[in-house]
């Protein structure tokens, strides 16, 4: 589905991301990890097109989007989340999520379908669709900005850091609904801190140092025989 191939990401004269290559097959889900700097985010920004890739290729099912804009970027299929968890705060759920669909505003009944589907998986959204999203927990919130992604309808979601300040028992809630959308066959590329969370639902990993690939395998081979502690803290 997705193909990373030497993508190399700067920030004037400092190479964040450092010839990177990760894949990603249909129905994946695959977990980027890695300490603060590691340019996690980076990747997902650039695979995303809200950063300039330096060098290298992006390849979407086959074809190369390296250079498209965001908004094409979208058309194409890839929809990302953010670790900002902005939304629209005096805007109403209802209207967020409208405006994610923005790519389908001319197809009003399938604008709404999609809207409809994800206050079903989402049921506190349904449960909040009139309210302003600004009045919103913060856990509400993060639903939020993962449903106003999907109802772009995409081939592939992006999720940056998705339990970033929340409470532990709002991040379990959170990666159950990660593994609900990986069950109903969403492919999904994940960076996330919480290491041990994300190798749980994962079905492989890459992990990070300095802008390249330290370590990459199946989420249990990641787990058992990377030192995760040495490359976090190097060590």
């Amino acid at each position: 589905m997705l193909r990373v191939e030497s993508l190399q990401v700067r920030y004037g004269a400092i190479a964040a991301v450092k010839g990177v290559d990760i894949a990603v097959r249909r129905g994946e889900l695959v977990a980027v990890l890695g300490a603060n700097g590691a340019g996690k985010s980076s990747t997902l920004l650039a695979i995303a097109g809200a950063l300039k890739v330096a060098s290298g290729r992006i390849f979407l099912e086959g074809e190369d989007v390296a250079s498209l804009t965001p908004e094409r970027i979208v058309r194409k299929g890839i929809a990302m989340v953010p670790e900002t968890r902005n939304v629209f705060a005096d805007l109403t759920v209802t209207e967020n999520l409208r405006l994610g669909a923005f790519i389908h505003r001319h197809d009003k009944r399938r604008t709404s379908a999609a809207i409809d589907e994800v206050m079903a998986l989402f049921t506190v959204l349904g449960e909040r669709a009139d309210q302003a999203a600004g009045t919103l927990s913060g856990g509400e919130q993060q639903q939020l900005v993962i449903a106003r992604a999907l109802v772009s309808d995409p081939k592939i979601l992006l999720l940056d850091e998705p339990s970033l300040g929340l409470a532990p028992t709002i991040v379990a809630k959170i990666f159950g609904l990660i593994e609900k959308l990986r069950e109903r066959g969403m492919t999904i590329l994940l960076v996330e801190q919480n290491a041990a969370q994300a190798l749980k639902c994962a079905d492989r990993a890459y992990v990070f140092s300095l802008g390249e690939v330290a370590a990459s395998g199946s989420a249990s081979e990641i787990a058992s025989n990377t030192d995760l502690e040495a490359i976090y803290l190097g060590k």
